[in-house]
């Protein structure tokens, strides 16, 4: 008797230690979470060809585990939270697949006068349009805010709405103050003699360098990427740097982002941009950063194109390079096309009205050999195209990459596409080609490149994407910020109503459908970066990324979508009230 309870007891024990460690494995895998019911408001799953609807959604340890009936959730949950909506809108979370942290923490930190109002986390910087007003404007901020001795940024000039700028005028407005004035494009600069002095460098450091005018103090597409360097122990500067990058985390919660991308990393100096950006996403923000490398720049950094490669195979393999929150995408890339939309250097089949010549950024013959050594190794390819010519460069690469050593669902994306036709996406749709646009360009250029560069025509044409929806190529939005406002909404009501900044409504044959707009900044915004099993839509299995809004885009005027007040988001479970941006 005595053996048999020893037994017993050796059993049951044994029973009890299985138990408590499988409970402690269920703890560490995260199982035991309570899971949340959300119900109670219009639940938008993204999923399918038109707008779909589920009474409610059930996450559980910052995954999805169900999409549908509210009664058949609470059956299945007997135990979870219930978030009640109250008639709020849930959906999945916004996407932005191209932005450029490093762009958003120096505009963000420095000054803005551009030609229209930027809203900022805690105020709006009110536009100015006009010679005299412009020169006004940056001769007060730079007397009110320029500290001695150190090198004043003020970004957002354009010389269609603010007039000529130079080097001499600098010096008469700015004296000895250095003065740095970076294009609306963030692809020039001009800077005057205290500024040059300040900065170090010598008209022999660029004499090998077209896209530099000395005399003039300027810098732009090649001359830009060859002085950034120079510029990044300023730019970069850590406690400046990360108060910028702090406002693009308000902002983001603001306009319900849980998601951005970046295609193109680094600007300038890869290891400081990539632990100033990790000290931000340290602090938890309910947002996760991807990252995808910059052919461009690491061609320069590592000396070459395969020792660029070579360095994009381990980052995402490397511990150091990525956080839970940050990732650099495996096999993908970034490479340029042609010259900024902003500055009108985008390369055009049929030029430009007053007589002037876009720019290439990348030398043909080096990008040729950067896209097919990418091409080869079965990179997806991510290039910066604006111009109908640049675009037409990247796709005539593209057939003759398919000729050679053709490649299924390479997803190939042009990023920008600021003027296409209709010939162009016929072959973009026969080569499995993808497009994630800008749309934002329509409201800001149309009108002033109507007048100035490319013709009544083009301009009321710029971003035509219902030549992309027709043909089912695959179509996400960016702002590429700070191209765009970082806006996802704002990029829709452009889509599907297709106004300008004078209110002008052009080409409204172009205009899409609210659900192809939606998709562009969600589900597809995903799939530009081969993550729509992760995110994007509304699925048992995928992250838990919601975003609440206030009014339903499918309900409203499509008038009033860029007005539509974002409530929060829900980051991998967690809500975060819009409140707290």
């Amino acid at each position: 008797m005595n053996t048999k309870r020893h037994v017993l007891y050796i059993a049951f024990l044994f029973l009890f230690w299985a138990c408590m460690n499988e409970e402690k494995k269920n703890t560490a895998a995260g199982e035991p979470s309570p899971a949340t019911i959300y119900y109670n408001g219009d639940i938008i799953t993204m999923e399918g060809s038109k707008p779909t609807y589920a009474q409610a959604v059930v996450e559980q340890n910052g995954k999805i585990v169900y999409v549908g009936q509210k009664e058949k959730a609470v059956r299945q949950f007997k135990k979870a939270n219930l978030f009640d909506l109250d008639g709020k809108i849930l959906i999945p979370g916004l996407i932005e697949p191209h932005l450029h942290p490093s762009l958003a923490a120096i505009m963000l930190q420095n000054e803005i006068i551009a030609p229209y109002d930027w809203k900022l986390p805690s105020k709006t910087k009110t536009g100015v349009q006009g010679q005299d007003a412009y020169r006004k404007r940056i001769s007060e901020s730079i007397q009110s805010n320029a500290k001695k001795d150190e090198l004043y940024f003020i970004w957002g000039y354009h010389q269609l709405w603010h007039g000529e700028i130079s080097r001499d005028v600098l010096n008469e407005i700015a004296g000895d103050q250095p003065v740095g004035i970076i294009h609306r494009s963030f692809h020039e600069i001009y800077l005057n003699d205290a500024g040059i002095t300040k900065l170090g460098i010598q008209e022999a450091d660029f004499a090998n360098n077209p896209q530099v005018e000395w005399a003039k103090g300027h810098f732009y597409e090649g001359g830009w990427l060859a002085l950034v360097p120079k510029m990044a122990p300023i730019l970069l500067e850590p406690t400046s740097y990360l108060e910028g990058l702090n406002s693009m985390s308000q902002l983001l919660l603001k306009n319900g982002i849980t998601t951005i991308a970046e295609p193109g990393f680094p600007s300038s100096d890869f290891d400081g941009e990539l632990q100033l950006l990790m000290k931000e996403m340290d602090k938890n923000p309910p947002y996760d950063v991807y990252l995808i490398p910059s052919g461009t720049q690491l061609y320069g950094m590592k000396g070459g194109n395969k020792e660029a490669m070579s360095f994009m195979e381990t980052l995402d393999t490397t511990q150091s390079y990525n956080r839970p929150n940050v990732v650099f995408l495996p096999k993908q890339v970034k490479l340029f096309s042609d010259g900024a939309i902003y500055s009108q250097l985008m390369q055009m089949k049929e030029g430009y009205t007053d007589g002037h010549k876009g720019e290439w950024m990348t030398p043909l013959n080096l990008f040729e050999e950067q896209f097919m050594m990418y091409w080869n190794n079965g990179y997806k390819i991510h290039i910066h195209a604006n111009g109908d010519l640049g675009q037409q460069m990247v796709i005539d690469l593209v057939e003759k990459a398919q000729k050679n050593n053709p490649r299924e669902n390479h997803r190939l994306t042009l990023h920008h596409m600021g003027y296409f036709d209709e010939g162009m996406t016929e072959q973009m749709k026969g080569l499995g080609m993808e497009a994630s646009v800008n749309p934002y360009y329509l409201w800001a250029l149309a009108d002033k490149y109507s007048e100035h560069g490319l013709g009544s025509e083009r301009a009321k044409n710029l971003v035509a994407l219902k030549l992309l929806t027709d043909r089912n190529i695959p179509l996400s939005f960016h702002s590429d910020f700070s191209m765009a406002p970082v806006e996802p909404l704002t990029l829709v009501w452009t889509a599907v109503n297709r106004e300008t900044s004078e209110g002008n409504r052009y080409s409204q044959d172009q205009r899409i459908s609210v659900y192809n707009a939606m998709k562009a900044v969600t589900i597809d915004a995903a799939r530009a970066l081969n993550l729509e099993n992760e995110i994007g839509s509304l699925r048992p299995n995928k992250t838990a990324n919601f975003t609440i809004l206030e009014e339903n885009p499918f309900t409203v005027e499509s008038t009033r979508i860029k007005d539509i007040k974002v409530d929060g988001v829900v980051y991998k479970g967690k809500y975060v009230s819009n409140s707290k941006s």
